[in-house]
């Protein structure tokens, strides 16, 4: 493409050389350059690529993307881009470089501290069901209609977006559900793609070393959805809001007037509201009044969180085509979403489930869902990662203790940080329980579910799908489910032998 052409789009920018030369891709990253390629500098938390400028020259970039004037000096060919904003100009030229490829599909964005990954798999479930040939982008999977591979980033960066989007459209895909991350929108990742259906689960303590305040975290949510109000990119974007939810309430009250709102949750006041929940081990029901009609929900997944998954993707669903009826009908035989709230077996009467929760909320969330279950007793194997906000900690581990009748505190991915450190901080939270320190994971693990009881049941959280294990200087391959699989056969083989 053209220069003169590709930046045509950017408001604001400063050209010194040519915009005749022709650029058939970008990259951000110095290692990547070659000519006819565009490299743009980014400020990032780790490097800034305006560093890396020179080094890219040498490459022979055809242009360079800078918040940055070029030097006083400056003789090379390549072509001086000085715009305000480089990531807000990456995501507008990679959308141009890629075609626009989200014009062509329905997208489904959900963002929130909980419930971002489920309520995307229940999403893109629907809309597979009903229109065959779907995507999803998130934490766990990336499926662009033909291939499924394991996902680098929840929100990916706007290049590689841009590019897993223009597979979707080239697959024939009619519809996306996509994970929006508070990085994400913060790093204005999407920031240049038109969302139709845009959703917000909750708000609860996370992040918070990235961010620094609960206020700049929700800030950073309600952007996304503040950005498409003032723009929605040719698009009718409706905003799905859990108003249940005290920041979710405050961010519907924000975009009145500005865009369409549905809210939903168990309240009086919503579009889409939830009552009468009845669960058990293998699942729900509720009664869902929506549109000025009744439903009846069922669907195998079990906790008060996931029914408010289940109406996010429902009503996302709505906005998006979809009759409420067929998503409800389709919902019957809902996945199991890898590493949230997984069933993963039992033995001697002991039964097992791992969760992602990794937030005082989500964990209290899984603890209080588990132990409704009626379980002799809840056994809770947790822990918190290292190098990320040390504030949770403790009430991670008080929120445990509230449900839990033992503890079992370990190793999450202790990263940078001392292990024994972070598990020292987390003990001060679980004042008056009964608990078992265990820094290796395995151990931990091995330790609950050996000494379980009949009747018992044992959460592993923090985790989840994850199948490595984050150290100082090193990863291994660890993943909770498989060892615990592994530790209920064992189990099952003892009680064997002792008979």
């Amino acid at each position: 493409m053209i220069l003169r052409e590709l930046i045509s789009s950017l408001t604001r920018v400063t050209v010194a050389g040519s915009l005749d030369a022709n650029v058939h891709a970008m990259t951000t990253s110095s290692n990547e350059v070659a000519p006819g390629l565009l490299f743009a500098a980014i400020r990032g938390t780790a490097a800034d690529g305006h560093h890396f400028i020179n080094t890219a020259l040498a490459a022979g970039a055809t242009a360079i993307l800078a918040e940055t004037a070029p030097p006083s000096d400056y003789t090379a060919s390549a072509t001086w881009l000085h715009v305000p904003d480089t990531r807000v100009a990456v995501a507008i030229l990679a959308s141009v470089l890629a075609g626009h490829p989200w014009k062509d599909l329905t997208i489904a964005g959900v963002t929130g501290t909980n419930g971002k990954t489920t309520t995307a798999f229940l999403m893109h479930h629907i809309m597979k069901t009903a229109w065959h040939r779907v995507g999803l982008l998130g934490t766990i999977l990336v499926d662009d209609g033909e291939t499924v591979e394991n996902a680098k980033h929840t929100t990916p960066g706007s290049i590689e977006l841009e590019s897993i989007l223009t597979r979707m459209r080239d697959h024939s895909c009619r519809g996306v559900a996509m994970e929006v991350s508070s990085h994400g929108i913060d790093q204005r990742r999407c920031s240049s793609i038109g969302f139709d259906a845009c959703v917000f689960t909750n708000l609860t303590q996370d992040h918070l070393d990235y961010h620094g305040t609960m206020e700049a975290y929700f800030k950073a949510k309600a952007q996304w959805f503040l950005d498409l109000a003032a723009d929605p990119l040719g698009k009718k974007p409706v905003a799905i809001i859990n108003t249940d939810d005290a920041y979710g309430a405050e961010l519907a009250a924000m975009l009145e007037g500005k865009m369409p709102v549905l809210r939903f949750g168990f309240g009086v006041h919503n579009e889409f509201r939830a009552n009468n929940l009845r669960q058990s081990a293998r699942g729900m029901e509720f009664e869902l009044t929506a549109k000025g009609k009744s439903y009846l929900v069922r669907a195998p997944l079990i906790g008060r969180f996931n029914a408010y998954n289940l109406l996010a993707a429902i009503a996302a669903a709505s906005v998006c085509g979809i009759r409420p009826r067929d998503a409800i009908a389709s919902l019957l035989d809902a996945p199991q979403v890898p590493g949230r709230m997984e069933n993963v077996g039992n033995a001697g009467g002991a039964t097992v489930f791992v969760d992602y929760a990794h937030t005082p909320d989500a964990l209290e969330n899984a603890c209080r869902t588990l132990k409704e279950l009626d379980p002799r007793r809840l056994i809770t194997v947790f822990g918190c990662g290292g190098a990320r906000d040390i504030g949770k900690r403790p009430l991670m581990a008080a929120a445990a203790a509230r449900h839990s009748d033992a503890c079992v505190v370990t190793s999450d991915n202790p990263r940078s940080e001392d292990p024994l450190e972070i598990i020292r901080q987390i003990e001060s939270g679980l004042v008056g329980k009964a608990y078992r320190s265990i820094s290796d994971r395995a151990e931990a693990i091995d330790f609950a579910i050996q000494n379980a009881l009949s009747g018992d049941i044992i959460l592993i959280a923090g985790k989840g799908h994850e199948a490595t294990q984050q150290f100082a200087d090193h990863s291994i391959d660890f993943d909770d489910r498989k060892h615990a699989s592994k530790g209920l056969r064992d189990r099952a083989q003892t009680i064997a032998d002792q008979r």
